[in-house]
């Protein structure tokens, strides 16, 4: 289905902006569409091999008109969307680019506003459970390995790299260590209000791993009924496969035994629901210093 909207969107757009988290197919997925245009032109933007042929990219992208043009991994190349919308507007034929990114649509399009009205924004979940058989043995398996438990230790945090370009703040050194220290604070605090956060350093790592999709941050639903209310954010790892990994959970006897458990199925429970939201929806919690609760609320339109 998403292949099919993706290369819709194409048949109307000079070019399309898919995101999603690593890990979640937007490479496979890319692929199989470009295979269904001539001469179709793919770059990994991680090899410097294919960074080096966009050295010149105003000249680059001229060359290649005739062609659809795949970049993967367009964060790392941040600068590239300024020469696109030049190009763009020399040639405004349908299907030209496909951006491949593993950042949040609001990063990526903070970074190509520039292309308003020149390119369609599409994201791409993790596989969910309503994409599977409807039985229980399954949707137990998906919540216990996700997608990311699989993964090297290395590539679990390279979302923390890649989101460097975005972070000039943050040296390039430094995320494999203090990211990892964070990452796994989150993963003890799952699901909790996230006190104490207002150190710069523990701040920043949060605005990166949101960035890079790899945590989901919940505000604070404030209805006006002069109640007490919680005002930190929740935090949720997004990969229920990356955080038993990160906790040393290697089957369903060990997660259900586990004290995160069912803070785990809780943000498993609200990625699913995210992924069904209508665009431009919200999503939140209520929760009062009393201890009054409402896991997920969803704030559409008016």
């Amino acid at each position: 289905i998403l292949g099919c909207c993706t290369a819709r969107r194409l048949s109307f757009y000079p070019g399309v902006v898919l995101f999603g988290p690593r890990q979640a197919g937007k490479t496979t997925l890319a692929c199989a569409i470009a295979a269904e245009y001539p001469q179709a032109l793919v770059l990994d933007l991680e090899r410097p091999s294919d960074r080096a042929q966009l050295a010149e990219p105003g000249l680059f992208l001229s060359q290649h008109r005739d062609r659809l043009v795949v970049l993967d991994e367009v964060q790392m190349m941040p600068d590239l969307f300024a020469h696109l919308r030049p190009e763009i507007d020399a040639d405004r034929r349908p299907g030209r680019f496909l951006l491949l990114g593993s950042a949040s649509g609001a990063l990526l399009r903070q970074r190509a506003e520039s292309l308003a009205g020149r390119v369609g924004y599409m994201e791409l979940t993790p596989l969910l459970a309503a994409e599977l058989p409807q039985d229980l043995s399954t949707l137990q398996r998906l919540w216990l390995r996700r997608i990311s438990a699989v993964l090297s230790g290395a590539r679990r945090t390279a979302g923390l790299h890649l989101a460097a370009g975005f972070h000039p703040d943050l040296s390039p050194a430094r995320p494999a260590a203090d990211g990892n220290r964070c990452v796994g604070r989150y993963a003890s605090q799952l699901g909790q209000s996230l006190g104490g956060a207002s150190h710069s350093t523990t701040t920043r790592y949060l605005e990166l791993l949101t960035d890079t999709l790899l945590v989901r941050r919940l505000e604070p639903f404030f209805p006006n009924i002069g109640k007490r209310l919680v005002k930190s954010p929740k935090v949720y790892l997004r990969d229920s496969g990356l955080l038993h990994a990160l906790l040393g959970i290697a089957n369903l006897a060990d997660l259900q035994g586990h004290p995160i458990v069912g803070a785990s199925w809780e943000g498993f429970v609200v990625e699913q629901v995210a992924a069904h939201l209508p665009q431009g929806a919200q999503l939140g919690f209520y929760r009062t210093a009393a201890g009054t609760e409402l896991d997920i609320v969803v704030e559409s339109g008016s």
